[in-house]
Order: structure tokens, then C-alpha cells, then sequence
């Protein structure tokens, strides 16, 4: 979650990231899996130059490209009945190098947009639908000012919103930033449930700091769940992420979905085959390690949205592109009814029911 000029996604970590991999590289030696797992995440590679025709700058199309109240709709995306997605800021703590939004433009809604994007969340078109709310980025927690006033707006504009969620890797970046002002800022709307959804990808990242920070926002209520992708060297491998979703359980935070790398431009080496994904969490389901709440959904972020992989979902494989023909569950009539003016990518085939079918391009376990 973060933002680049130029499609030039700088290298940024924190300093509480940098003084992490230093007492890794003490404790465990530079060479070790357990500093891997941080680097490949923060440190940029030269691989990321090497750009294959068919991947791409974006996860998915899913701006709300509407006019309200006379002018366009700035900061917001829909796929989904429920849930709408608002975006105040793309500044991050650091830059993850998998980043699903690396080539996003860097923006900053203005008040002025974000008034206007919440009075378009409680409209009426909007109010029968909607009771969810996604606050993302970038990354909502790096500025108390932006979260304080989104939040604000959307009690005084949008009643029908009941959940918001928040998607925020600081408490593995940098965890000061919980502070009392912050947790201020979420106690002063009861009536919202609150969510976190972190991005946690291996289980060194459990510091201490970290640990604090997240019981801190569990003290006032707030709930958390994971989600995260499956990276080469990072935690492709049973026992890395038995021992992940195990410390996710231990701390209280559900383990939502697993989601396989997408193509983004300069990614490559970060992805595995969609069957290697699928074999781990197989293997998780059976394997007795801890117990089988614990275990995530695992899915693809394909051009029309999340689809789980389960069995029937691959139709089929073209080989010319190494592409995979995935069924998901969005009736492209509903797609158009929640999301007006989405245009369906050129990816999509509808089947004889008017569900999509889209190829996704898969990784290589090279």
C-alpha cells in the first residue's frame, strides 16, 4: 500500500524497520531465512527492472467513476453490495516491495474531497447497500489529522455505515505511532465496529513493539484480521506459515485470506504458482500442526475482484501466456447495478449463468 512518482517506487523503510533487520542480521547471521524474510520484503532488487508484456501497473480497475452532486466522485472504489473503499492518503511507512499499489499515483484527498466522498457513501443511491467501509491507501495510521477527519465525516454523512476497517501495516513498522492521540481518535466513535487488517507476512515480525501496540488497539475493542500474499522466500513454505497463522491465533487476529501474488510489473520474483499456493494450504488443512480455525482462505486478486481458490474454481490453462481460466461468483449485471460506468476487462468471459470467468496470469515455482 503505497504511492511512486514516474514509476519509480523508491526504496523507503523506517527506521524502526532498518534497526529490526540489524538485530536480525546479529541474532541469526545476514545470509539467514529469518533476515531474507525482511529484506526481500523492503530491499529493492534488481529484478524488479525485468517487465513482462503481460503484467501490470494495477491489481484492479475499481474507481467509482461518477459524478455527485456535479462533480466526480475522487478517492473512492467499489466492487462489492457492502463495502466501499475510500483512500485519503497513499503515504506509507515504508514501501513494500510487493506493494499491490506500488504504481499508484501519490495522493492526498483534500478535506474538501473527503466531505464530498462521504456525503456520496450516505446518498441514497448509496445508503440500501452500503454498511462497510474500507479506510486504505497507503496507509490510514500515518496521519492522526486525515484519519481523525475521514472518521468524523463519515458519522455525520453516512449513518448507514456500521463496520470500518482499516488497512495499516504500521504496527510492523512502525508502532510508535500508536499512541494515545490514536487511540483517542477510534474511541470517539462508539458506534462504529472497527477493524484492523494487517498484512503480517512472517512470524519474526511479531516484536515486542508490535505485540504492545496491538493489544493496545484490542483494549479499546478494535478487531484485527490478516491478510497477505505468498512470496518467494518470504513464507512459501509449510512450516513458516503454520507458525505465522499459529501467532496470528495467539494474538487474537483472524487469519482472513492468503492471496497469491499478482502479475505486477517488475514482480515476478516474488510470485509462486497458483498450485504451489493451493498445495500449502492444502497441506495446512491436514497437516495438525494447530488448530484448523486458524487456517486462511486462500484467493487470487484477479481483474474483476478476490476470488477463493477452491476446488472447480481453475476451468483451465493456456500455455502460450501460462495464463489460468479462473470461475468467480460476480454476476456481471450485479457488478454494473453496484459499480455504474465499470468497464469489464478485456480478460472476462460471462458463462451461461452471466458469471464471469477471468484468465489470470500464474507464477512459476523457478
Amino acid at each position: 500500500m503505497a504511492g511512486t512518482k514516474n514509476s519509480n517506487f523508491v526504496e523507503l523503510i523506517s527506521p524502526f524497520l532498518r534497526k529490526k533487520i540489524a538485530e536480525a542480521e546479529t541474532i541469526y547471521g545476514t545470509d539467514s531465512v529469518e533476515v531474507q524474510a525482511l529484506t526481500r520484503q523492503y530491499i529493492y532488487d534488481a529484478r524488479e527492472k525485468q517487465i513482462h508484456e503481460n503484467e501490470r501497473r494495477r491489481h484492479y480497475e475499481s474507481e467509482v467513476l461518477v459524478y455527485f452532486e456535479n462533480r466526480p466522485i475522487v478517492g473512492v472504489e467499489r466492487l462489492y453490495r457492502r463495502t466501499i473503499l475510500i483512500e485519503p492518503t497513499t503515504v506509507c511507512a515504508a514501501h513494500c516491495r510487493w506493494c499491490l499499489r506500488g504504481q499508484y499515483p501519490v495522493k492526498t484527498m483534500t478535506e474538501d474531497e473527503i466531505v464530498h466522498a462521504t456525503r456520496y457513501i450516505g446518498s441514497d443511491t448509496m445508503c440500501e447497500d452500503i454498511n462497510e467501509v474500507l479506510i486504505t491507501g497507503g496507509d490510514p495510521l500515518m496521519s492522526q489529522p486525515l484519519l481523525a477527519f475521514t472518521l468524523s465525516e463519515l458519522e455525520r454523512n453516512a449513518p448507514n455505515v456500521r463496520t470500518v476497517r482499516v488497512g495499516s501495516r504500521v504496527l510492523f513498522q512502525d508502532p510508535r505511532r500508536i499512541n494515545p492521540s490514536m487511540l483517542d481518535i477510534f474511541a470517539r466513535y462508539p458506534k462504529f465496529r472497527f477493524e484492523i487488517g494487517v498484512n503480517v507476512n512472517h512470524p519474526i515480525e511479531f516484536w515486542p513493539e508490535s505485540v504492545d501496540a496491538i493489544r493496545k488497539l484490542q483494549d479499546i475493542g478494535i478487531h484485527f484480521y490478516n491478510q497477505h500474499p505468498l512470496l518467494k522466500g518470504v513464507n512459501d513454505n509449510l512450516q513458516t506459515l503454520a507458525d505465522l497463522y499459529g501467532l496470528l491465533r495467539e494474538h487474537s487476529i483472524e487469519g482472513h485470506y492468503l492471496f497469491h501474488a499478482i502479475p505486477l510489473r517488475g514482480m515476478s520474483h516474488h510470485r509462486t504458482s497458483l498450485r504451489k499456493g493451493l498445495e500449502l494450504v492444502t497441506k495446512l488443512s491436514s497437516c495438525g500442526e494447530f488448530s484448523g480455525r486458524a487456517k486462511p482462505k486462500y484467493a487470487v486478486l484477479s481483474d474483476i475482484g478476490k476470488i477463493v481458490i477452491y476446488d472447480g474454481v481453475i476451468l483451465a490453462h493456456r500455455t502460450e501466456d501460462n495464463a489460468l481460466l479462473l470461475q468467480s461468483g460476480f454476476r456481471y449485471t450485479d457488478r454494473m447495478r453496484w459499480v455504474p460506468n465499470w468497464q469489464m476487462p478485456t480478460s472476462v468471459e460471462l458463462d451461461e449463468n452471466g458469471l464471469m470467468r477471468t484468465w489470470y496470469v500464474d507464477g512459476t515455482d523457478d
